[in-house]
């Protein structure tokens, strides 16, 4: 018996010390303040306890599907040529625009329209469209069977919104990992449509943070129809008052976006976009002294762009970023996977931009509708106001179950210590982030563990009452209460499981500290107390009662 009560405390301690390394790890030191710095490493804080940014944005899904539909463009026009299908033109009818006022973005970018074609080609073309893009978009006849339009889709469209949403989320996570936040929350945001919600724990520099997650980072290349004009209105006239469908104007600004404003022509589907680069490096050219970003493009992309550049050697080609002209380049010759962009960049523009390319080009723009940030001092306050409310009410519960239950109340009393030291230590080992919310996790255990001890404390007492042995009281107690306990912590344990599932960040503290601290009591409660009573028991006279 005492063989087996040696090895059952000997597990106790074993299970004591490896919380304890979950808790404070192997600390520089044993001061007071090495071993707080070494329990902040091991155990985070969310961002309402150190501080941060709470961000709400809006995805502008409508420019993904704008961008797919300019994909469509090109490659329709492709199959078309390669079957030797004659027609006018393939444009958007109805392209997305931005409202300078508002800036609301109107258009209907999930159109596609092919105009001028024969009737005697109409048959085959409409064959063709129909064997390749049915299966994403709807056909239909216009101008007496001379043109077809293409419209996405709806469940199509609702997909892909939903996989910009998805592409957003973990952009953006690439991008704040890629800046050295820790911690970071980038989720769906369940109150709006195409809505991303951005925590960011620690940070102090908000500016440089909202910079990096809306740049959009957008490097496309395309191709020069004319240019450079002064200004828009010249290069209107040039066009005969208006463009065609399938071209945009575009403002030069260069690579610091101080050089003298003009205007271009350009077509509107570009050679190459974000989503074509693979790699992004920062350099120096060593001939100029000039910073540069030399980045590498997808299998793909790169023959895209040899074939590109094969054919149009002579020609001019714009490079974009943010909407804006960086640079105007004539083809000297081809170029396939692999270039640079030069100019007169800092070393942390080139550092940044060459960030954005890796972590690749936002999917869509990203509008801010709410901003809220937590001071690092308000995170303190809550943190002084949390750990007093538990270390209170932690006193409090001790000092009653003392009283109330003699000297089994140092039995519980011992058991909701180690309680404690279970739930942070599987807090260090699962890296699970601590919020003010879980800090009432936290109090809530202790209660559940106190309750735990009452109705086992209270059954040994009946079974006190009917006559019974000490052991024998024990025993019965712990095998009566057994159920009980397992019931209520089961059940809130599925709770706790409904919250972290479906709630947002705080909640989520809530449920993980909750859940952590009633798989602790059980093993506390049920174990450690049933063990420390055996202890006890062993050290009593034949017919002496515990003192409960």
């Amino acid at each position: 018996m005492k063989k087996n009560l040696k090895n059952k405390v000997a597990l106790i301690f074993a299970g004591l010390l490896v919380c304890l390394y979950g808790i404070i790890g192997t600390p520089s030191g044993f001061t007071g303040k090495a071993l707080l710095e070494s329990m902040t490493n091991r155990i985070h804080l969310g961002l309402d306890l150190q501080g941060g940014v709470h961000l709400v944005v809006q995805v502008e899904v409508l420019e993904a599907v704008s961008d797919e539909t300019d994909s469509v463009v090109a490659r329709v026009q492709q199959d078309l040529k390669a079957a030797n299908l004659t027609f006018s033109q393939i444009y958007k009818p109805k392209p997305l625009s931005e409202d300078p006022v508002t800036h609301n973005k109107t258009g209907r970018p999930d159109l596609v329209e092919i105009d001028g074609i024969p009737p005697a080609s109409y048959s085959a073309v409409q064959s063709l469209l129909d064997q390749k893009y049915s299966n994403e978009y709807d056909l239909s006849s216009l101008n007496n069977d001379t043109a077809i339009t293409l419209t996405m889709k709806p469940l199509v469209e609702k997909a892909l919104e939903e996989k910009t949403v998805q592409q957003e989320i973990e952009t953006i996570n690439d991008r704040v990992n890629s800046l050295g936040v820790r911690e970071p929350k980038v989720a769906p945001y369940s109150l709006g449509a195409n809505q991303i919600l951005v925590e960011l724990p620690g940070i102090s520099d908000t500016d440089q943070v909202k910079q990096a997650i809306q740049s959009t980072a957008r490097l496309e290349v395309h191709a020069v129809v004319g240019g450079p004009y002064q200004d828009e209105q010249t290069a209107l006239q040039a066009t005969n008052g208006a463009l065609p469908p399938d071209q945009e104007l575009a403002h030069y600004s260069g690579i610091t976006g101080a050089e003298q404003d003009s205007v271009y022509v350009l077509q509107r589907t570009p050679i190459i976009s974000g989503s074509d680069f693979r790699s992004a490096e920062p350099g120096t050219n060593q001939n100029t002294g000039q910073q540069q970003v030399r980045f590498t493009l997808t299998d793909d992309a790169g023959n895209r762009f040899y074939d590109y550049t094969k054919d149009n050697v002579g020609k001019y080609m714009a490079v974009l970023m943010g909407g804006r002209i960086r640079s105007v380049a004539s083809i000297k010759e081809p170029i396939h996977d692999q270039g640079d962009i030069e100019g007169s960049f800092s070393l942390a523009e080139v550092e940044q931009l060459s960030k954005l390319l890796q972590t690749g080009a936002l999917p869509a723009s990203l509008v801010f509708l709410q901003e809220t940030q937590v001071g690092a001092s308000l995170g303190a306050d809550s943190i002084h106001q949390g750990v007093t409310a538990a270390i209170v009410g932690v006193l409090v519960v001790m000092a009653f179950m003392l009283v109330y239950y003699r000297s089994s109340g140092i039995n519980a009393d011992l058991a909701l210590f180690l309680n404690l030291v279970i739930l942070l230590g599987f807090m260090g080992y699962s890296g699970a982030t601590l919020t003010l919310p879980g800090i009432a996790g936290v109090i809530l255990t202790i209660g559940m563990g106190v309750d735990s001890n009452v109705l086992i404390f209270e059954r040994i007492r009946e079974e006190i009452r009917a006559g019974k042995a000490a052991s024998a009281a024990v025993d019965q107690g712990f095998a009566h209460a057994w159920v009980t306990i397992v019931d209520t912590h089961v059940t809130t344990i599925v709770s706790a499981a409904i919250l972290f599932l479906f709630g947002s960040g705080p909640v989520k503290g809530f449920a993980v500290t909750l859940t952590f601290g009633l798989l602790a009591n059980l093993f506390t409660a049920v174990y450690v107390s049933r063990v420390i009573f055996e202890a006890h028991l062993n050290k009593l006279k034949p017919g002496e009662m515990v003192s409960i």
